[in-house]
């Protein structure tokens, strides 16, 4: 006899169908005897999950214990929700669709059943949700009432000056043409800002000053008359600017005589820093006469004026071996209440720049002024061109010998002391 399982199928409620017509039979009627249920009980059948993918095949009595474990046979759910669900997919199930799980919102992190938690998605106040007004900024839900009135870009604002109600993007670049907005007038009239529609009619209406009023023309009147007046009127604003210009250079001048007054030393000594020494050294023994004069200086706020020079190939007597170095009576401010002719020690230090200072050697060099010299009477407009001094202050030997020049700077003092009338 040929096995039912060849001849018969078994269809998902567990019934034989006809291989012709695929509709159910019951095998009890077609083989009423014990020995045909044997023969079907032991044909060869497929899982009824097989379209689902179950690849168990075996005997139609072994059908039954398949299906206990079978992985893709429905059972009732572990969480006791009711729902039938293969057992393949039960994990799935109990994570992701069961109303009775227990799950976490991404938000807020609380914890929710599955039913509550479909209920509280779409409603939890910290997930982030798209401003409504389309700004483009994402803020949490609780916070979009609050986002719409202070901090949205889109929300509406009026502009202050005419009231009509703008986005908060577009209200600024309003400002800028809002027929309210307060403007100055272009003329200088010195009335309050106008609105920018009112603008026309009180340039037509009020009167501005002229445009040469800091040079001095007081007059005033519409833009007409201001026209037809800075065109009658070209001389007498010529004349207004040239006497402004004049006063301003007055004034310049007296600011620059102040400022070189507080800069000038009053001190009655000066402290000379000779920078660049070796080339002005080339320069002296390549040129005959190359002197260098230091800053002015006074010997007290209302003293003498005094100016030191300096010969590095020496002069004179001193000429290509020694530094040589002067002093000069220049003509001042205050000569005609001074004493003449000039009578105050004159002292001259060349510093030893030793890192050592308690093992410096300066070289002093001072005298008292004869009175019966030329070069210590009262200056006249021109000074004397060579001065009083010592055409050999200190030979070029001696130069190298100690640290007198450092990193290419020389510092020489020049020191008047009215205190003392003899040499020290």
């Amino acid at each position: 006899m040929t096995p039912v399982g060849l001849l018969f199928k078994v269809n998902s409620e567990g019934l034989f169908t006809c291989p012709v017509n695929a509709s159910p039979v019951d095998y009890a009627k077609i083989y009423p005897d014990p020995e045909s249920e044997k023969a079907i009980m032991g044909s060869v059948v497929y899982c009824i999950h097989h379209k689902e993918g179950c690849q168990w095949s075996d005997e139609l009595r072994k059908l039954k214990a398949h299906l206990n474990t079978c992985k893709h046979d429905a059972v009732l759910c572990a969480a006791q929700c009711g729902a039938m669900i293969p057992r393949v997919l039960m994990q799935d199930h109990l994570r992701y669709t069961c109303p009775r799980r227990r799950a976490n919102c991404d938000h807020c992190h609380k914890e929710f059943s599955g039913s509550a938690l479909e209920e509280h998605q779409g409603n939890c106040g910290h997930e982030p949700v798209y401003c409504e007004n389309k700004c483009g900024a994402k803020v949490q839900r609780r916070h979009t009432q609050q986002h719409i009135q202070q901090h949205c870009s889109k929300r509406l604002v009026p502009c202050k000056h005419c009231g009509q109600s703008y986005t908060q993007d577009t209200v600024c670049a309003h400002g800028a043409s809002c027929a309210r907005a307060p403007v100055a007038c272009p003329q200088r009239c010195g009335a309050p800002a106008v609105p920018r529609a009112d603008l026309a009619a009180h340039l037509r209406d009020h009167a501005a000053p002229c445009a040469f009023r800091d040079a001095g023309c007081r007059f005033k009147g519409t833009r007409q008359a201001l026209e037809k007046h800075t065109e009658e009127s070209c001389q007498q604003h010529l004349a207004l600017v040239s006497a402004l210009a004049s006063r301003q250079a007055r004034q310049l001048d007296s600011l620059r005589a102040a400022v070189a007054r507080l800069s000038v030393n009053c001190s009655g000594a000066l402290v000379w820093r000779i920078s660049d020494w070796a080339a002005k050294m080339a320069e002296a023994k390549c040129k005959d006469g190359v002197e260098l004069v230091s800053p002015a200086f006074y010997t007290s706020q209302y003293g003498y004026k005094l100016q030191a020079s300096l010969f590095l190939n020496g002069n004179g007597a001193g000429e290509a071996t020694h530094m040589s170095v002067y002093i000069k009576i220049l003509p001042g401010e205050y000569d005609a209440l001074l004493r003449w002719p000039f009578a105050h020690t004159v002292s001259f230090t060349l510093f030893d720049q030793s890192s050592s200072p308690d093992r410096a050697c300066n070289i002093v060099e001072s005298f008292v002024p004869d009175p019966t010299w030329k070069n210590f009477q009262r200056p006249s407009k021109e000074p004397d061109a060579l001065g009083f001094g010592f055409p050999r202050f200190v030979s070029h030997e001696m130069l190298k010998k100690r640290n007198f020049i450092k990193d290419d700077v020389m510092f020489i003092r020049v020191k008047v002391d009215p205190s003392k009338i003899v040499a020290v």
